[in-house]
C-alpha cells in the first residue's frame, strides 16, 4: 500500500470512529470541504503535512495518533 492510500484510509477511519461528516470536519479543522473531498476521492494524492495537522486538530488528535497505526508502520518505501 502506498502512503497516499494509507492517509486516505486513516481519514475515513477517523471520520467513522468520531462520527464526523466531511462538512463537520471542515468546520472544525478550517480545511475547505473541497480539499477534504479531493484527498478522500483521489484528486489530491499528496496532501501536505500542514493540511493533515489541521485535520488532526479538527478531530482533536495529534499527528502521532494519526500516524501511529499498523498500516503506517508497515508501509513499503515509496522509492522503487
Amino acid at each position: 500500500m502506498k502512503t497516499y492510500a494509507a492517509v486516505k484510509n486513516r481519514i475515513f477511519e477517523l471520520l467513522y470512529e468520531k462520527k464526523l461528516s466531511i462538512h463537520k470536519l471542515a468546520i472544525d479543522s478550517g480545511v475547505a470541504p473541497s480539499t477534504i473531498k479531493n484527498i478522500l476521492y483521489g484528486k489530491s494524492q499528496n496532501p501536505g503535512i500542514v493540511t493533515i495537522k489541521m485535520l488532526c486538530d479538527g478531530m482533536n488528535i495529534s499527528l502521532i495518533e494519526f500516524f501511529n497505526t499498523e498500516e503506517f508502520k508497515n508501509l513499503p518505501q515509496e522509492l522503487e
